[in-house]
């Protein structure tokens, strides 16, 4: 078993890496699409999301988008945790069990800010993610539910 030093100077060595790819994708990009797949996720769409609702009810959805973006309106029921505050301890207390399904979703393939908080799940050792890269954007394209 890791200790935690090891798994912070991991956690660490990950997130700097990350983001300087990600600073390197915005240098050279004014636009930014996030990655077709994140390794440790499986990604799902709209329906995807609602099919796990459908089996569990108290499915977790985080909502990794700052509070300006929320304020515009969410999926029903997710959990406001942008990606700024994700991390190994804000997760266990949202997600006990690292074997829990969680699904994460920001604005869309756009937005970096699910990206960003599957990658850190992943480091803290979550097995069971679900990542919704399509985001508020695909669920609005789909009519579904919105709350404000």
């Amino acid at each position: 078993m890791k200790s935690v030093v090891s798994l912070q100077k991991q956690f660490t060595a990950t997130g700097l890496v990350m983001l300087l790819c990600l600073a390197g994708t915005a240098a050279t990009s004014d636009s930014y699409i996030s990655p077709e797949t994140i390794e440790g996720t499986h990604r799902i769409e709209a329906e995807g999301l609602i099919q796990l609702v459908n089996r569990n009810e108290s499915q977790i959805i985080i909502d990794s988008r700052i509070s300006s973006d929320r304020k515009l309106g969410y999926i029903p029921g997710s959990i406001s945790l942008p990606d700024t505050d994700t991390s190994c301890e804000s997760l266990a207390r949202l997600i006990p069990e690292k074997s829990d399904p969680v699904v994460f979703y920001c604005n869309g393939p756009s937005c970096r800010r699910s990206d960003i908080a599957v990658v850190i799940a992943v480091d803290c050792g979550y097995t069971d993610i679900y990542w919704f890269r399509g985001g508020i954007e695909a669920w609005r394209a789909n009519h579904y539910p919105i709350t404000k």
